[in-house]
């Protein structure tokens, strides 16, 4: 039960993550050290269907859980409290950095290593410059053309979710499409609520085919990754070690100038070192 319970927080923080752009719920669940188990249970589910389900369903239920209520909440306290939110989540993702490093600190350093490393940090860097400087879409016409659109968002924001370090909201941001769909989440949540119909069901109609694609990109990017760690493990953490450490740079980039005081500077050291306590303390469990 008691492992349940922390899958179930480990996944709703894996859920605020994915609605927060520049945080990457992949890179959230590898430093709760829950990424590896759910990858291989997702690669596996045909295989192995009851165990990949008794593996799954808690991380599940607190990533829905994360991304319904939790992402509220920490919309509102980045509107009110940008700063100490940032260092929350930049502490999130650092403190798996050490669980991490872990795995192939006795493992000789090779040349691929390396470039697996720097690769992976411009993976993180590039987008995260570009995203910056995208116009938003904030509406969309219900057809064919958008509906294969929307399929394809969710393929492509799902393979982001699935890679530690890229945030799926990120590359949705980049691609000017962020803003319709955490909307849409949004306007859904509140209009099944409030049993208004009209907008409710033109939510639906938006966030089916980018679930679908969702569903397609999280099973195919698992199977692909699961084989990468397979292969070539030691390179594979050293390219993670580079998504996770180049990070915060997203994070950063997409915080941009903000004026703090001293007060703010102490608050934010203080859920710099909460976010990383909970992740390092998660990651060895």
């Amino acid at each position: 039960m008691k492992e349940i319970l922390l899958d179930i927080v480990k996944g709703a923080l894996i859920g605020v993550a994915n609605v927060i752009p520049g945080v990457s719920g992949g890179t959230i669940a590898v430093s709760t050290g829950v990424y590896e188990k759910m990858i291989n249970a997702i690669s596996n589910i045909r295989k192995e269907f009851k165990q990949s389900i008794k593996t799954l369903w808690p991380i599940l239920v607190g990533i829905v859980i994360g991304i319904i209520g939790l992402a509220f909440i920490i919309t509102y306290l980045l509107e009110n409290f940008p700063v100490p939110t940032t260092a929350c989540f930049i502490g999130l993702v650092l403190g798996g950095v050490p669980v991490l490093y872990n795995k192939v600190k006795d493992e000789q350093l090779k040349f691929t290593h390396i470039i697996a490393f720097l690769i992976t940090i411009a993976l993180i860097i590039i987008p995260s410059v570009i995203a910056s400087n995208t116009p938003a879409v904030t509406s969309i016409d219900f057809n064919i053309i958008n509906i294969l659109i929307l399929v394809l968002l969710g393929i492509i924001s799902a393979a982001a979710m699935v890679v530690p370090g890229v945030s799926g909201s990120m590359i949705l941001m980049m691609l000017g499409y962020y803003n319709l769909i955490i909307n849409t989440i949004k306007e859904t949540i509140s209009s099944a609520i409030h049993f208004e119909m009209e907008p409710l069901l033109l939510g639906i109609k938006i966030m089916i085919p980018f679930a679908i694609g969702v569903l397609i990109g999280i099973i195919v990017i698992s199977k692909i990754i699961s084989y990468i760690l397979k292969k070539w493990p030691n390179a594979s953490v050293w390219g993670i070690l580079g998504l996770v450490t180049a990070s915060p740079f997203a994070i950063i980039v997409k915080l941009g100038f903000v004026v703090v005081s001293p007060e703010i500077i102490i608050a934010s050291i203080i859920t710099f070192i909460i976010g990383y306590l909970i992740s390092s303390k998660l990651g060895e469990k």
